[in-house]
This record gives structure tokens, sequence and C-alpha cells, in this order.
């Protein structure tokens, strides 16, 4: 069960909670919420293991962007220094490798650009869940300490 499956839970059970009359309060079963609350630190573990799955990922994904790239500079440049004895198939190498190296770059930068959002896409989301988390806990420990 995911952290916003129980908070969902929590929610439902204080909206179907009854009423004090004149006072706004609701009355909620104690021992349902501590056992969501004991849910959710069970949970909680699993979240930012993905959160750091997700990291770790990331860092992969540029590492392997980087050597892709490195490699494909280092192929260039070995494509140059081939051609360079005669003048326009030099000029031809030159314009060549320029090329490869400009579209290696790019596509480095694109890769990097992809995983720097999808890192913190995923960062985002947990870090709202989170939020949303801690903010629930917060209020109800507010009520508890108002009851």
């Amino acid at each position: 069960m995911e952290i916003m499956q129980i908070i969902d839970m929590m929610e439902e059970t204080i909206d179907k909670a009854p009423t004090v009359p004149l006072s706004g309060k609701i009355v909620v079963d104690k021992e349902d919420l501590l056992d969501y609350i004991q849910e959710m630190r069970l949970v909680f573990p699993d979240e930012v293991k993905e959160a750091k799955w997700v990291k770790e990922e990331r860092e992969r994904i540029l590492a392997e962007a980087e050597s892709r790239s490195e490699t494909m500079i280092k192929n260039a440049e070995e494509k140059v220094n081939q051609m360079i004895d005669e003048h326009e198939i030099t000029k031809q190498a030159y314009e060549q490798a320029n090329q490869m190296v400009n579209e290696a770059q790019t596509k480095a930068m694109e890769i990097k650009t992809d995983c720097d959002q999808y890192a913190d896409d995923i960062l985002g989301d947990v870090e709202r869940r989170l939020d949303m988390l801690l903010k629930k806990v917060h209020d109800d420990r507010a009520y508890f300490e108002n009851k």
C-alpha cells in the first residue's frame, strides 16, 4: 500500500466521522487513526528507497550519457586524424568531425536534460507526497492535542 492510499483512507474516515453539535469538531476512533499512522511508518521507508533509486538511476544515466558522448568525440577525433594527409579530405574531415562533436554534445545535453527532468519530476512527486503526509500528521497531532 502507498502512503497516498493510506492518506486517502484517513480522509475518508474523517469525512465519514460524526460531528459534535455546535463545535464543528468530529469524533474519530483513535485506534483507526493510530493504525493508519503505523501503516504509514511501515510504508515510508519504501518511498524513501524509491526516491534513492531514482537518484541513483539518474546518476547512472548521466554517467552513461557522458561516456557515450566521450566515445563519440573520441571516434570523431580519430576519424579526423586519419584524413589529415590530404587537404580537401582534411577540410571535409574537420567539418564532419565538428558536426559529429556538435551532434554528440547536443545529444548528451538532451539526455542530461531529460534525465534531470525525470529525476526532478519523481523527486517533486515524492516531496509533494511527503509534504502532504507531514501536514496530515501535524493536523492529526493538533487535533489530538486539542481534544
